[in-house]
């Protein structure tokens, strides 16, 4: 049978989290409300009463022309004429599969749980229907999870069983709630697959409404999320590329977006003061409570991870959620992301849990974002490297890859990379690596031009780039500038003096731009 897995609905019986609803209420609720599978989970009821449970639910899913799993228990579904059956890992074997299809019949279908490729390809070979696979994130119905995969985890399984040819259909679980459920589906995917649902427990089950849950879970599921920016056919080359950063930043002087920064208090003062020479309209507010009411007046979020806290992390993970459900885009500059555990665990934590359009970072930091376990750094700054502009290019690709996003990786040269397009930049003034906060304000340019411009997010990140070192290197040429502590209001001077020849489309800033296009193969990790 042909089966619609985009919002599927696994039950949990225990008082905790029924209280003291009906699970056949439940159900009907949420069936009603849009769930397109519902698998019938209760480790702890005798034979008896699984098989009165399920009949009951089966009635009331063949109403709704809803298809009715039954977990681990065959004879149970083999009593009840249920829809199929989902085995788990924790007791079988490779041919369980097989057995299930010889006692239930080859109409039925039969779902396994996977959380590894192996897993994954041995299931496909023993012939399962669809893939339950997970954990994406950690959650009290799955206490004896062997790894949280996340949704990179997600996207490497993905990959892996493409490789084999086989279309099976495959839903994510664990954790999955309205906050992140497009996120999940928006990470996860592969180059040539995405997951075909998403299954979920408590956020319907323990919901005060579950037919509302379930309705505004599946518009989620069917939506194109908010946070996806960008039109289908952006801008290529590098000279149209030029020829449109003048328009970009003229939009930012025209509309003044918000620009909401989360930094440490030492950068606070430069940054309001970038924004505002640049055209943007700067709030630095670190409290997440704020984010939703800032969020929906069409600015951007920079998260500077300077100075990190348990609260500062709570912090960052509401303001990006709310950014993202109102799509609106978000940079993240992980600080230090290697200098501590607790910041390395920061790290993790927000990429979990938030989608960021732009990472910036130093070439250190962005090696902890791809997973290089034995990279350290010595406070924020990123050392001496010994990579070539090549491998540094690479790993900017690969990054912005597997992230869907646009990724900076800054330095003596800096790159950017959506992906597809990859280019260096090699501008900027010595100055910058001799004052406070120049990451951070750069960030902050960036940012506000994602604001101002939506339709193509490499090119509004290399126009901020571009304004931003271009300045720098205007700023240092001035004779009035001695040194590091005269070059910063130089700076911000010279920074609202290129927002003003943007406004008249006068381009002469750009005479000395040094960039050019890096053409990298695909790695085949991605």
């Amino acid at each position: 049978m042909e089966i619609d897995y985009s919002l599927y609905l696994v039950t949990d019986s225990t008082p905790a989290i029924l209280s003291k609803n009906k699970l056949d209420d439940i159900v009907r609720a949420a069936v009603e409300g849009g769930v397109t599978v519902v698998q019938y989970r209760d480790k702890h009821s005798d034979t008896a009463a699984l098989i009165r449970t399920a009949q009951s639910l089966r009635a009331i899913c063949k109403q709704h022309a809803v298809p009715l799993i039954i977990n681990d228990r065959v004879d149970v579904a083999l009593a009840v004429d249920a829809d199929g059956v989902h085995l788990g890992q924790t007791d079988m074997e490779i041919e369980d599969p097989i057995v299930a299809r010889g006692i239930l019949g080859p109409r039925k279908t039969i779902g396994v749980t996977v959380s590894s490729l192996i897993e994954a390809v041995n299931a496909v070979k023993a012939g399962a229907d669809y893939l339950g696979i997970g954990t994406v994130y950690a959650t009290p119905t799955k206490q004896d999870t062997k790894a949280i995969l996340g949704p990179t985890g997600i996207r490497d399984i993905l990959d892996g069983i493409n490789g084999l040819g086989n279309l099976i259909p495959t839903v994510a679980i664990g954790g999955i709630n309205a906050k992140n459920i497009q996120r999940v589906m928006f990470k996860s995917q592969a180059r040539r697959k995405m997951l075909d649902g998403v299954a979920v427990v408590s956020a319907i089950i323990a919901a005060d409404d579950p037919k509302a849950a379930a309705r505004e879970l599946r518009r989620l599921v069917n939506e194109r999320p908010g946070f996806i920016s960008g039109r289908p056919n952006p801008v290529k080359g590098l000279d149209d590329l030029f020829k449109r950063v003048n328009a970009v930043i003229r939009d930012l002087g025209t509309k003044t977006p918000l620009c909401h920064n989360m930094t440490n208090l030492v950068v606070q003062n430069f940054a309001a003061n970038v924004a505002l020479a640049i055209g943007s309209s700067p709030i630095m507010a670190n409290n997440g409570d704020e984010a939703p009411e800032l969020a929906a007046l069409g600015g951007a979020l920079v998260i500077n991870m300077g100075s990190v806290t348990p609260e500062s992390t709570t912090n960052y993970v509401r303001a990006a959620q709310a950014y993202n459900t109102c799509g609106r885009p978000v940079l993240f500059d992980p600080v230090g992301a290697g200098a501590t555990k607790l910041r390395r665990e920061t790290v993790k934590k927000l990429m979990a849990e938030c989608y960021f359009e732009v990472i910036k970072g130093n070439e250190s930091e962005l090696r902890v974002l791809w997973g290089e376990v034995n990279t350290q750094q010595k406070g924020v700054e990123g050392g001496i490297s010994t990579s070539s502009a090549l491998d540094k290019a690479a790993l900017t690709m690969k990054l912005a890859l597997r992230e869907r996003n646009i990724v900076v990786l800054t330095g003596k040269n800096d790159y950017l990379s959506d992906g597809a397009r990859t280019y260096a930049i090699k501008n900027g003034s010595e100055y910058l690596a001799r004052i406070t906060g120049s990451g951070c304000t750069l960030g902050t340019t960036i940012a506000a031009c994602l604001a101002a411009h939506r339709e193509d997010k490499l090119l509004a990140t290399f126009s901020g780039m571009l304004m931003y070192v271009m300045a720098s290197e205007r700023a240092s040429r001035r004779e009035d500038v001695k040194g590091p502590g005269t070059f910063v209001p130089a700076f911000i001077d010279e920074l609202a003096n290129v927002a003003a020849l943007a406004q008249k489309l006068d381009d002469s800033w750009l005479a000395d731009v040094k960039a050019g296009k890096i053409g990298i193969a695909e790695p085949d990790s991605i």
